[in-house]
């Protein structure tokens, strides 16, 4: 009986590393949970985009009349016409006592500052657009408005200009 004793004994001694294999053990089932926690998570389809430009150096009015100009259309029709107005190509509806420009509008302006800075918007909005994998060709301007900003002080009492604008994309169902 007592070789049998010293034999497990033995045994037990023989295999001192037997505790370790088990921490190996968990921490593969540690790093398999955190595996599945990750891709079980579901990306949420959006059916809409927003891009905001808060604060930036552009009339109000030209923002408004912009936004208008752009509301509607395609994306990449917007960005080829704010190119267009850049170029002095194609003019912006405006409303007043603004002389009569060339093509199917009353009286108009090219406002080309706030097209410069409009263009880099909608390019935001575009990749907004695709991170919420949303189709491109079906998106439209769904709705683009701007509002006043906080104005700086300039020399002389003088407020310096500043608007916020705010464009959202959204798909349109046939």
């Amino acid at each position: 009986m007592e070789e049998k004793k010293n034999n497990e004994i033995k045994q037990e001694h023989n295999h001192p590393h037997s505790h370790d294999s088990n921490q190996e053990h968990k921490h593969e089932e540690k790093k398999e949970i955190k595996k599945e926690e990750i891709k079980t998570k579901p990306k949420i389809k959006k059916d809409f985009a927003i891009a905001n430009a808060p604060g930036v150096h552009i009339s109000k009015r030209h923002g408004m009349y912009l936004c208008s100009f752009i509301r509607g259309k395609k994306i990449d029709s917007a960005i080829e016409d704010l190119e267009s107005v850049i170029l002095l190509k194609k003019a912006v509806p405006f409303k007043g006592e603004i002389p009569h420009r060339k093509g199917d509008i009353m009286s108009g302006r090219y406002p080309v500052a706030a097209a410069k800075i409009f263009i880099p918007l909608l390019k935001n909005l575009k990749g907004a657009v695709l991170y919420n994998g949303m189709d491109i060709t079906t998106t439209r301007i769904f709705s683009a408005y701007t509002n006043f900003a906080s104005r700086p002080q300039r020399r002389g009492g003088m407020k310096g200009k500043r608007a916020s604008v705010t464009v959202e994309a959204r798909e349109v169902k046939k």
